[in-house]
């Protein structure tokens, strides 16, 4: 049975830098529809002091999700060293397809095929399918990629996540701050080598009442415009990924066969800095581990913000390529990548470099 391994990446960060000034003439309302009267600056600082964001990225309005997916792709495809007419496949992440400057949704035609255009590629064989998963979407997506190498379905596949949440964002909701744009891929391919690429993976849905924790939703402020946005139950949220998530992780390095001590980098969904320093101690307090290296789990959500299902592939790609000040990934290292979202759903993946 082949083994799968990513042979290149890229990714695009947007070139606006969105910094606490950009909403300090925003009104806020709580969950509740009621204006929150406290200083706009004293909940921006709140904000910063829980979530540690400050910075995130927008792209510009001529810009759209398809185009940075592709210019991602482009770099991944470069970085392979394969001819993109090889592509067996095209598997794109996103909660929102294509959106443009308005707010307005568009997912016809899907977001595979449009970055397989602008790719050029001519290959009628060329699959494209779209991977609508919650923030967990990219490493589904890979999940998905994994399972087609291993049927022999396919050989070579490019993986995408790109999203532009601040089209989607409620302008009177607090949670607007986390949210970003961004895009990052990989490019997969067969392996005969044992014992390296994919090792493991792991997927939970919970869809019964979880199911209203992040949502698309009215405004907060019931006297906005009547559209659409994404609306999160954030205290739900939290309580879930920390019961949930760890134990998820752990099955995952279980079925590896290996242990914590073995993992030399967690590359964890950046939604909320306290959420994610506190899923990754009760990580390792699952293996009775007080004391661990904290650069195991890097971070990018202060200078970038949650971009969703751009963030894991963009770390892997910052990291691979040096570009990340005080990470690398260790030679023949083992690595996690995992993710929570909407559904909710949880996944996870041990991946050995070959």
């Amino acid at each position: 049975m082949p083994n799968t391994i990513i042979i290149g990446s890229g990714s695009y960060i947007p070139n606006r830098v969105i910094g606490r000034d950009y909403f300090m003439d925003s009104e806020f309302y709580t969950d509740e529809g009621e204006k929150i009267e406290k200083p706009t600056e004293e909940i921006i600082s709140k904000f910063v002091e829980i979530t540690e964001i400050e910075e995130r990225r927008y792209i510009e309005d001529d810009l759209t999700n398809s185009k940075i997916g592709y210019e991602a792709s482009k770099i991944a495809i470069e970085d392979s060293k394969i001819d993109a007419e090889e592509l067996d496949y095209i598997i794109y992440a996103s909660n929102f397809g294509e959106v443009t400057a308005a707010g307005l949704v568009n997912f016809m035609p899907n977001m595979a095929a449009r970055v397989k255009n602008q790719l050029g590629i001519k290959n009628r064989k060329c699959v494209t399918y779209d991977m609508i998963f919650g923030c967990p979407g990219w490493v589904e997506a890979m999940i998905l990629a994994d399972n087609l190498i291993k049927a022999k379905a396919a050989k070579t596949i490019l993986v995408v996540g790109g999203e532009t949440l601040s089209r989607v964002t409620d302008p009177y909701d607090r949670n607007k701050m986390i949210f970003a744009d961004g895009a990052g891929a990989v490019v997969v391919k067969a392996t005969d080598d044992e014992n390296v690429g994919i090792i493991a993976h792991n997927t939970i849905c919970d869809n019964g009442i979880e199911l209203d924790y992040l949502v698309s939703g009215c405004s907060v402020n019931k006297e906005a415009e009547d559209k659409l946005y994404i609306r999160m139950l954030g205290r739900k949220i939290y309580e879930y990924a920390l019961k949930n998530v760890p134990t998820a992780i752990k099955e995952t390095i279980d079925d590896a066969g290996l242990s914590i001590e073995d993992i030399n980098k967690i590359l964890i969904h950046q939604a909320n800095a306290k959420m994610d320093y506190a899923m990754i101690e009760r990580l390792h307090k699952l293996y009775d581990i007080k004391d661990y290296d904290h650069s195991i789990s890097p971070m990018t959500i202060q200078m970038f913000g949650n971009s969703s299902v751009a963030t894991i592939p963009t770390m892997y790609d910052l990291i691979i390529k040096g570009k990340m000040e005080g990470q690398s990934f260790k030679d023949k290292g083992n690595i996690v990548m995992t993710s929570v979202g909407a559904g909710m759903n949880i996944n996870a993946i041990v991946y050995r470099f070959p």
